[in-house]
């Protein structure tokens, strides 16, 4: 009789985290719905490494006498760097997939391909402008208001895919990322997972741009998983589940739904 593993433990969440969502040197030493689920309850963690990483290198720029625009760029293109592209390359996919019209299985086979059609390139030019955009408004006003921006957006993009997780999220696909994470997270610990998240950056908000700030950053998380969540439903709908390029929309779509947010008001 087979001994069941035991159960994974924080820095096996972390290291699948970390190892999935990230380009950093981390060995993921477990591969299983176990390891997954804690992982995916620690995608949040992830985010908050490459978002203050986004956030040290547009800082360092303002420092250094760059204008908001550039830092905005910088902040911009770390996160691409720190997940190899993979999030805004599935949200080109996903695009293709959506745009094309076809049945699931056909729009699934699009999303595989190489290349970007004109859907991808036209919804990825649109959100990369989108979030220099936000950023760069933000840094004008100082490095304090773009810290949070880059930090919650960070955050906001890796619960998002905490959420996209949660039980009763089937896979559209039997191999991949989509499957090895999908319906992994109970859906309470999900909530769990949201409302501490939320706290937490509205304490980076308070921190940062007193109670106004606080308010302003805990209801971009909010809206954040309330626009990913709409993709998702509707990617379950036309696809019948998720995949690994859905995950990589969700976590953009979380993100610049955060930063717009953010420029608001």
């Amino acid at each position: 009789m087979t001994t069941p593993p035991p159960p994974p433990s924080l820095p096996d969440g972390l290291r699948f985290a970390f190892g999935t969502l990230t380009v950093l040197p981390v060995r993921v030493s477990r591969w299983d719905r176990e390891a997954a689920r804690t992982g995916m309850l620690c995608a949040p963690v992830a985010g908050a490494v490459v978002g203050l990483c986004a956030a040290a290198l547009g800082g360092l720029l303002l420092l250094l006498g760059s204008g908001p625009l550039l830092a905005a760029v910088a902040s911009a293109a770390v996160p691409a760097a720190l997940t190899r592209g993979l999030h805004l390359d599935g949200l080109a996919d996903t695009a293709d997939g959506l745009g094309s019209a076809k049945p699931a299985p056909v729009a699934l086979d699009i999303m595989k391909q190489s290349d970007i059609g004109p859907f991808g390139v036209i919804v990825l030019l649109f959100t990369l402008l989108a979030q220099v955009a936000v950023l760069a408004q933000c840094y004008a006003n100082g490095w304090a208001p773009g810290t949070a921006a880059a930090l919650v957006s960070g955050i906001a993009a890796r619960l998002a895919l905490t959420f996209a997780s949660r039980a009763g999220v089937p896979a559209a696909r039997p191999e991949g990322l989509g499957a090895a994470v999908a319906g992994t997270v109970p859906v309470r610990a999900a909530v769990v997972a949201g409302v501490v998240v939320t706290v937490v950056c509205g304490a980076a908000g308070l921190v940062l741009g007193g109670v106004g700030g606080a308010w302003h950053c805990a209801v971009a998380v909010v809206v954040a998983l309330g626009a990913a969540e709409v993709l998702l439903r509707h990617c379950v709908r036309r696809f019948g589940g998720v995949t690994g390029d859905v995950f990589g929309a969700v976590a953009e779509v979380g993100a610049t739904a955060a930063l717009v947010v953010l420029a608001l008001g």
